[in-house]
């Protein structure tokens, strides 16, 4: 039998337990509610940036204005995507990286070169490309503006390689229905004597250079050493960011650079090019 002094005691606790249980619940309440906003904030956030567009909605540069377009830093879809009205340019490092941000729905597309997008979308069959909306351009392999023996030399080598059709069965061996049939194989007489050239390239743009395992290979890796080859050179590749390339060049660190470089006036400010070797167009990337 409680006596008066443990009802007092019992009442007592009653007191104090009520206004904290209380409390505990309103707080609750309140972080349920807060928490509820902040996932329909992300959720219109996600709907609002997701809202990609369709491919038959673009029919030239112009369709892109106003849109968050995702690029590869310091490369020619970055310079287009720079020009768009009122566009939200958004630089990754990697190609790869700008086409994981448009599949999150993160951006609205991406403006890339021509063969790199379809290897992407070879790997993600929820994209696309739209193409003939940027104009044609030249793939060049640039050189010091201090060195234009070797840019001579170069194209020497590169008008050879054309003539005698090894430039084409380089590229087929990458692209189209006889891709991985006519590898590039150094001559077994072929002399390497005059030392080594260092080629610098940003190894993240297959077909042209990206990394098969430990080994870096592409159509600029082979074109690189066949020209090696005629000159009486041993190659050296150097993988690095693609916007420090011509730096790299300019200051030395690197003999010439190929990365599926486009020959631009801006470029050619700093460094000089060979004569092209290949043409390309930037296309457009979009979820179907």
């Amino acid at each position: 039998m409680k006596t008066w002094y443990h009802k007092t005691k019992q009442y007592a606790k009653s007191c104090i337990n009520i206004p904290a249980y209380e409390y505990r619940i309103k707080e609750e309440k309140r972080m349920k509610r807060r928490f509820m906003a902040l996932a329909l904030a992300a959720a219109m956030t996600v709907s609002m940036t997701s809202a990609v567009f369709a491919a038959d909605e673009i029919k030239s540069a112009d369709d892109l204005e106003g849109k968050k377009i995702g690029v590869q830093l310091g490369t020619t879809g970055d310079a287009d995507a720079t020009e768009v009205k009122d566009a939200t340019v958004e630089r990754y490092n990697k190609g790869n990286d700008a086409v994981m941000a448009l599949k999150q729905g993160k951006i609205d597309c991406v403006v890339i070169d021509s063969e790199p997008a379809k290897k992407f979308v070879e790997k993600n069959d929820d994209l696309e490309i739209v193409e003939d909306i940027f104009d044609k351009e030249e793939y060049a392999i640039c050189l010091s503006k201090d060195n234009a023996d070797l840019t001579k030399e170069f194209n020497e080598a590169l008008k050879e390689l054309k003539d005698d059709g090894t430039l084409d069965s380089i590229r087929d061996n990458y692209i189209g229905d006889d891709a991985g049939k006519t590898p590039y194989e150094t001559p077994k007489d072929a002399d390497h004597s005059k030392g080594t050239l260092t080629m610098a390239t940003n190894a993240t743009f297959q077909p042209y250079e990206y990394y098969d395992g430990d080994k870096i290979v592409g159509i600029d890796v082979d074109i690189a050493q066949a020209v090696c080859d005629k000159l009486g050179y041993e190659l050296k590749v150097e993988d690095m960011e693609f916007d420090a390339i011509v730096n790299s060049v300019k200051s030395g660190k690197a003999d010439f650079g190929a990365a599926g470089m486009t020959v631009t006036e801006d470029r050619k400010k700093s460094v000089d090019f060979t004569d092209p070797y290949t043409t390309a167009e930037q296309v457009v990337i979009v979820k179907k």
